[in-house]
């Protein structure tokens, strides 16, 4: 069977509107080998990986593991585990980092908190603190989860660490196999496919001057899918790359039709028309999906500029 990357660029799919949704992000280190469902099928506590994902749920707050690009035979637990969390929404975007040692530590975090962007919990319960370094670059490179991410992610990561580019890590789960190698930039949160080295770099060095790197991009986390295309529709049309300062601040209308009104910091607005359709012929939306699928792909209908009236309405 054809890995379903493949078949996914020979159709042209679009990434635009596909970024997996999250307001927070929590990162905790963990090396050795991941299974397809990482939390409780590695060699992290997988009690303690079922109880995080219990206090996660429908906190806006996604939880992955991460390790540094290389080999990953087991040895052992690591005596001290890298820790980030990020919140992604504009007005609040930050980063921050700590160490520990024990990751039970972080069953005391406040998830609800978290994923509305306040992160006094995970300063008070990890010694957290504003992460002083590069942004990070996350490269999906879990196997078990599809073999497309392996294939192509890990190559990808260990390019990045061998040229000496700060702040990459591999991640357990991004969602999108089918456009791997996939890449989560933090603090901002916009997430790429079919990224190569040149890609990363380049939006590594737009996180780092406060811009949005627009090539290849998946979309924002922070929004659900129809607002992630609609956002990157607004940023073509208006050469908008500051990082920061578009938001969707209303969606109306169900698939396979919404009515986006996006937002500028300044004041100006649009109204965007994002439609959903059928992607055909069907095809393996995973390497290890049993059945064909037809993803639905989004697209911009229309643009259109906004009175600061009609914004508000």
């Amino acid at each position: 069977m054809s890995r379903c990357t493949t078949v996914s660029e020979g159709l042209d799919e679009p990434v635009s509107g596909t970024a997996a949704t999250a307001t927070t992000w929590l990162l905790l280190e963990q090396p050795g080998p991941w299974g397809a469902k990482a939390l409780t099928s590695s060699h992290l506590d997988p009690a303690l990986g079922r109880a995080l994902e219990a206090a996660a749920a429908g906190t806006g707050v996604r939880i992955a593991l991460i390790r540094r690009p290389g080999r990953h035979a087991d040895h052992g637990a690591p005596p001290l585990r890298h820790v980030y969390v990020a919140h992604t929404v504009p007005g609040n975007i930050w980063l921050h980092s700590a160490t520990t040692r024990d990751p039970h530590r972080l069953l005391g975090l406040d998830f609800a908190a978290l994923g509305a962007g306040d992160h006094r919990s995970f300063d008070a319960a990890l010694g957290g603190r504003p992460h002083a370094g590069d942004p990070l670059a996350l490269v999906c490179t879990n196997g078990k989860r599809d073999r497309c991410c392996a294939l192509l992610g890990r190559p990808l990561a260990a390019e990045l660490a061998a040229s000496g580019v700060e702040g990459v890590w591999e991640v357990t789960h991004l969602g999108g196999h089918r456009f791997a190698p996939t890449v989560l930039v933090l603090p901002y949160g916009y997430a790429y496919g079919r990224a190569d080295a040149r890609t990363v770099e380049e939006a590594l060095r737009s996180a780092r001057d406060g811009r949005v790197l627009t090539d290849g991009c998946r979309g924002c986390s922070a929004w659900e899918r129809p607002g992630q295309a609609a956002e990157l529709a607004v940023r073509a049309m208006t050469d908008e790359y500051a990082a920061g300062v578009l938001s969707v601040v209303r969606t109306l209308g169900s698939a396979p039709r919404w009515d986006v009104t996006v937002a500028h910091a300044d004041g100006r607005g649009w109204r965007v028309t994002v439609a959903q359709a059928a992607g055909l012929p069907p095809r393996p939306e995973s390497c290890g999906a049993a059945v064909l699928g037809t993803p639905g792909r989004l697209e911009v209908v229309e643009v259109r500029t906004l009175r600061t009236t009609a914004l508000a309405s």
